[in-house]
This record gives C-alpha cells, structure tokens and sequence, in this order.
C-alpha cells in the first residue's frame, strides 16, 4: 500500500505540476497577446503620425513656394514705390525751382512796372511843362 501511496502522490504531485505548466503556458501565450495587441496599437499609432507628417511636409512646401512668390511680389513692389518717391521727390524740386521762377519773375515785372509807370508819368509832367 505503501507503493500504491507513493505512486498516488507522485501522480498528484505530477498532475500539479503538468496544471501549474499548463497555467504557465496560457500565462504566457496571454502576455503575448496583449504585447501583440500594443504592438499593433504603436503601430497604428505611427502610421497615423506619418500620415500627419507627410501632410504637414505638404503644406509646408505649399506654404514655402507661396512666401517665395509673396517675397517676390512685395520685392517688385517695393522697387516700384521706390521709383514713385524718386519720380515724386524730382517733380516736386522741379515744381519749387518753378515757383520761385515765377516769384522772382513777378516781382521784376512789378518793378519794371512800376519804373515805365514812374518813366510814363515824368515824360507826361516833362511832355505838359513844355
């Protein structure tokens, strides 16, 4: 009986152990499958973040070849106003060197006046003595 005992044990004994290794192994392959799962979560993820990033990359370069034509659309324009300044600021000296022209024109016609009006009236005073 006693060798019937021990058998029994040991063949508890290995059962238990055989349960335990089963436990272990569906432990295990459930570790694994969840590590999948995070995986493929991860993976979604960065598939995901490379989608947004060759979306953005696009824009960017929209975005780029636009201030290139923005920069140079304001570079003609700049120059442009620049050359009205130098067409305005020339027009405008022109126009002062006219005006002071007429100022200093006006006033040797005002006294050229004034001598024939003195000339005219002292050869009517010398014509009326006669």
């Amino acid at each position: 009986n006693r060798a019937e005992f021990v058998r029994c044990v040991l063949s508890a004994s290995m059962a238990s152990q055989g349960a335990s290794l089963q436990n272990y192994n569906n432990e295990l392959v459930k570790c694994i499958e969840d590590l999948k799962e995070k995986r493929e979560e991860v993976n979604r993820q960065i598939l995901k973040d490379e989608e947004e990033k060759q979306k953005i990359q696009n824009d960017l370069r929209i975005l780029t070849e636009r201030l290139s034509r923005i920069n140079d659309s304001l570079a003609r324009k700049v120059a442009s106003r620049n050359e009205y300044d130098k067409t305005i600021m020339e027009t405008e000296a022109a126009y002062m060197k006219i005006l002071e022209s007429s100022q200093t024109l006006l006033h040797v016609l005002k006294r050229e006046s004034v001598s024939l009006t003195k000339k005219k009236q002292v050869s009517q005073t010398g014509a009326g003595k006669e």
